[in-house]
Protein backbone atom coordinates (compact mmCIF):
# COMPACT_ATOMS: atom_id res chain seq x y z
CA UNK A 1 0.00 0.00 0.00
CA UNK A 2 2.61 2.40 0.89
CA UNK A 3 4.31 1.88 -2.57
CA UNK A 4 1.58 2.65 -4.01
CA UNK A 5 0.93 5.81 -2.31
CA UNK A 6 4.58 6.55 -3.04
CA UNK A 7 4.05 6.01 -6.75
CA UNK A 8 0.61 7.99 -6.56
CA UNK A 9 2.18 10.60 -5.29
CA UNK A 10 4.91 10.24 -7.80
CA UNK A 11 2.88 10.69 -10.60
CA UNK A 12 0.54 14.02 -9.39
CA UNK A 13 4.37 15.42 -8.69
CA UNK A 14 5.18 14.73 -12.27
CA UNK A 15 1.83 16.21 -13.95
CA UNK A 16 1.98 19.34 -11.63
CA UNK A 17 5.50 19.70 -12.67
CA UNK A 18 4.60 19.33 -16.41
CA UNK A 19 1.68 21.58 -16.10
CA UNK A 20 3.82 24.04 -14.77
CA UNK A 21 6.04 23.74 -17.28
CA UNK A 22 3.45 24.14 -20.06
CA UNK A 23 2.40 27.03 -18.51
CA UNK A 24 5.73 29.06 -18.24
CA UNK A 25 6.11 28.09 -21.72
CA UNK A 26 3.36 29.55 -22.50
CA UNK A 27 3.72 32.80 -20.91
CA UNK A 28 7.29 33.04 -22.47
CA UNK A 29 6.04 32.36 -25.87
CA UNK A 30 3.68 35.26 -25.27
CA UNK A 31 5.71 37.46 -23.79
CA UNK A 32 8.26 36.72 -26.92
CA UNK A 33 5.50 37.63 -29.48
CA UNK A 34 4.70 40.98 -27.51
CA UNK A 35 8.57 41.63 -27.69
CA UNK A 36 8.80 41.10 -31.43
CA UNK A 37 5.73 43.21 -32.33
CA UNK A 38 7.01 45.81 -29.68
CA UNK A 39 10.92 45.50 -31.34
CA UNK A 40 9.27 45.65 -34.97
CA UNK A 41 7.90 49.06 -33.98
CA UNK A 42 10.66 50.44 -32.45
CA UNK A 43 12.77 49.66 -35.47
CA UNK A 44 10.07 50.54 -38.20
CA UNK A 45 12.12 52.51 -40.30
CA UNK A 46 9.03 54.48 -42.39
CA UNK A 47 8.78 57.42 -40.08
CA UNK A 48 12.85 57.53 -39.61
CA UNK A 49 14.99 58.90 -41.68
CA UNK A 50 17.90 56.58 -43.67
CA UNK A 51 20.90 59.33 -43.38
CA UNK A 52 20.73 62.58 -41.53
CA UNK A 53 23.17 64.63 -42.34
CA UNK A 54 24.46 68.14 -40.58
CA UNK A 55 26.20 71.24 -41.93
CA UNK A 56 26.18 70.09 -44.84
CA UNK A 57 28.00 72.07 -48.21
CA UNK A 58 27.60 69.83 -51.34
CA UNK A 59 27.56 69.64 -55.05
CA UNK A 60 24.63 67.70 -57.06
CA UNK A 61 25.35 66.30 -60.07
CA UNK A 62 23.26 64.77 -62.80
CA UNK A 63 24.25 62.67 -65.69
CA UNK A 64 27.76 63.96 -64.92
CA UNK A 65 26.91 67.46 -64.84
CA UNK A 66 27.05 69.20 -61.84
CA UNK A 67 23.31 70.81 -61.18
CA UNK A 68 23.41 72.78 -58.10
CA UNK A 69 25.05 73.09 -54.85
CA UNK A 70 23.11 72.69 -51.59
CA UNK A 71 24.28 74.63 -48.11
CA UNK A 72 21.59 73.21 -45.48
CA UNK A 73 21.68 72.84 -41.46
CA UNK A 74 20.60 69.39 -41.54
CA UNK A 75 20.00 67.15 -44.27
CA UNK A 76 17.34 64.06 -44.05
CA UNK A 77 16.60 61.44 -46.49
CA UNK A 78 13.34 59.40 -45.97
CA UNK A 79 14.10 56.55 -48.84
CA UNK A 80 11.29 54.02 -47.32
CA UNK A 81 8.80 56.87 -47.43
CA UNK A 82 5.88 56.80 -50.37
CA UNK A 83 7.29 58.94 -52.34
CA UNK A 84 10.80 58.92 -50.71
CA UNK A 85 12.30 62.41 -50.34
CA UNK A 86 14.77 64.44 -49.15
CA UNK A 87 14.04 67.39 -45.68
CA UNK A 88 15.63 70.34 -45.28
CA UNK A 89 13.67 71.12 -42.37
CA UNK A 90 16.09 73.95 -40.70
CA UNK A 91 16.79 75.78 -44.01
CA UNK A 92 18.07 75.35 -47.16
CA UNK A 93 20.44 77.48 -49.63
CA UNK A 94 20.42 76.60 -53.52
CA UNK A 95 22.60 77.29 -56.23
CA UNK A 96 21.54 76.60 -59.03
CA UNK A 97 24.41 76.41 -62.68
CA UNK A 98 24.05 75.87 -65.43
CA UNK A 99 25.54 74.02 -68.19
CA UNK A 100 28.81 76.24 -67.87
CA UNK A 101 29.40 75.94 -64.55
CA UNK A 102 27.61 79.56 -63.91
CA UNK A 103 25.07 80.18 -61.10
CA UNK A 104 21.71 81.13 -62.67
CA UNK A 105 19.60 80.96 -59.70
CA UNK A 106 20.25 81.30 -56.14
CA UNK A 107 17.31 80.33 -54.01
CA UNK A 108 16.88 79.91 -50.14
CA UNK A 109 14.31 78.93 -48.03
CA UNK A 110 12.95 78.30 -44.90
CA UNK A 111 12.38 74.67 -45.04
CA UNK A 112 12.79 72.49 -48.21
CA UNK A 113 11.48 68.86 -49.94
CA UNK A 114 12.87 66.95 -52.90
CA UNK A 115 11.00 64.27 -54.08
CA UNK A 116 13.93 62.37 -55.88
CA UNK A 117 11.47 59.95 -58.20
CA UNK A 118 9.41 62.94 -59.62
CA UNK A 119 12.57 65.62 -59.43
CA UNK A 120 10.51 68.13 -57.41
CA UNK A 121 11.68 70.69 -55.17
CA UNK A 122 8.36 72.04 -52.48
CA UNK A 123 10.16 75.09 -50.73
CA UNK A 124 8.58 76.29 -48.30
CA UNK A 125 8.23 79.85 -46.03
CA UNK A 126 10.20 82.94 -47.04
CA UNK A 127 11.52 81.76 -50.20
CA UNK A 128 14.16 84.19 -51.53
CA UNK A 129 15.32 83.62 -55.21
CA UNK A 130 18.02 85.98 -57.18
CA UNK A 131 17.92 84.93 -61.01
CA UNK A 132 21.01 85.41 -63.56
CA UNK A 133 19.92 88.91 -64.35
CA UNK A 134 19.61 89.83 -60.52
CA UNK A 135 15.67 89.92 -60.58
CA UNK A 136 14.26 89.02 -56.98
CA UNK A 137 11.36 87.04 -56.07
CA UNK A 138 9.80 86.85 -52.90
CA UNK A 139 7.24 84.03 -51.77
CA UNK A 140 5.93 81.90 -49.03
CA UNK A 141 5.63 78.76 -51.62
CA UNK A 142 7.19 77.57 -54.48
CA UNK A 143 6.99 74.34 -56.80
CA UNK A 144 10.45 73.71 -59.17
CA UNK A 145 9.58 70.84 -61.39
CA UNK A 146 12.85 69.53 -63.17
CA UNK A 147 11.50 67.33 -65.32
CA UNK A 148 9.33 69.86 -66.47
CA UNK A 149 12.04 72.34 -66.65
CA UNK A 150 9.41 74.79 -64.57
CA UNK A 151 9.00 76.53 -61.73
CA UNK A 152 5.62 78.09 -60.11
CA UNK A 153 3.60 78.57 -57.37
CA UNK A 154 -0.09 79.66 -56.62
CA UNK A 155 0.73 82.22 -53.24
CA UNK A 156 1.17 85.55 -53.13
CA UNK A 157 4.45 86.74 -55.16
CA UNK A 158 6.73 89.78 -55.22
CA UNK A 159 8.77 90.12 -58.24
CA UNK A 160 11.53 93.31 -57.66
CA UNK A 161 13.40 94.04 -61.11
CA UNK A 162 15.70 97.11 -61.62
CA UNK A 163 13.57 99.52 -62.07
CA UNK A 164 10.05 98.63 -60.72
CA UNK A 165 8.14 95.86 -58.56
CA UNK A 166 5.65 93.53 -59.45
CA UNK A 167 3.17 91.60 -57.20
CA UNK A 168 0.30 89.31 -57.52
CA UNK A 169 -0.69 85.91 -56.99
CA UNK A 170 0.39 82.66 -59.13
CA UNK A 171 3.27 82.41 -61.05
CA UNK A 172 4.83 80.19 -63.85
CA UNK A 173 8.20 80.58 -65.12
CA UNK A 174 10.98 78.59 -66.92
CA UNK A 175 13.47 77.28 -64.73
CA UNK A 176 15.98 79.65 -65.53
CA UNK A 177 14.11 82.27 -64.57
CA UNK A 178 14.22 84.47 -66.74
CA UNK A 179 10.88 84.02 -68.85
CA UNK A 180 7.95 84.47 -66.19
CA UNK A 181 4.21 85.50 -65.96
CA UNK A 182 1.90 86.49 -62.73
CA UNK A 183 -1.47 85.23 -63.48
CA UNK A 184 -3.24 87.45 -61.41
CA UNK A 185 -1.24 90.86 -61.03
CA UNK A 186 -2.20 93.12 -58.25
CA UNK A 187 -0.09 95.57 -59.02
CA UNK A 188 3.17 97.10 -61.21
CA UNK A 189 4.96 99.74 -58.92
CA UNK A 190 8.58 101.81 -59.73
CA UNK A 191 11.40 101.55 -57.23
CA UNK A 192 11.56 105.13 -56.78
CA UNK A 193 7.03 104.77 -55.36
CA UNK A 194 8.67 102.06 -53.05
CA UNK A 195 11.94 103.53 -51.76
CA UNK A 196 10.46 104.92 -48.85
CA UNK A 197 8.41 102.07 -47.57
CA UNK A 198 9.36 100.33 -44.92
CA UNK A 199 11.03 97.31 -45.18
CA UNK A 200 8.31 95.44 -42.87
CA UNK A 201 5.72 96.33 -44.99
CA UNK A 202 7.00 94.48 -47.90
CA UNK A 203 7.87 91.80 -45.87
CA UNK A 204 3.89 91.65 -44.15
CA UNK A 205 2.44 91.66 -47.57
CA UNK A 206 4.78 88.45 -49.16
CA UNK A 207 3.93 86.52 -45.28
CA UNK A 208 0.23 87.29 -45.46
CA UNK A 209 -1.02 86.85 -49.03
CA UNK A 210 -2.24 90.68 -48.61
CA UNK A 211 -2.16 93.81 -50.93
CA UNK A 212 -4.15 96.52 -51.90
CA UNK A 213 -5.80 95.35 -55.38
CA UNK A 214 -4.91 97.49 -58.13
CA UNK A 215 -7.13 98.03 -61.03
CA UNK A 216 -7.23 94.85 -62.93
CA UNK A 217 -6.56 96.68 -66.27
CA UNK A 218 -2.96 95.44 -65.38
CA UNK A 219 -2.06 92.50 -67.67
CA UNK A 220 -0.11 89.49 -66.35
CA UNK A 221 3.26 90.11 -67.16
CA UNK A 222 6.14 88.52 -68.94
CA UNK A 223 9.73 89.43 -69.62
CA UNK A 224 11.99 88.15 -72.28
CA UNK A 225 15.41 87.53 -72.03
Amino acid sequence: MIGSQKGYIHFIINITAAFFAAVMFISLSSCSGRNKELAEAITERDSLPSIKSLGVTTLISDSGITRYKIITEEWSIFDKKNPPYWAFEKGVYLEKFDTLFRTDASIQSDTAYYYEKKKLWELRGNVHIRNLNGDKFDTQLLFWDEKGKEIYSDKFIRIEQEDKIITGYGFESNQELTEYQIRNTTGIFTIEDNAGAPASNVKDSVQQDTLVQQPQRIQPIRKNQ
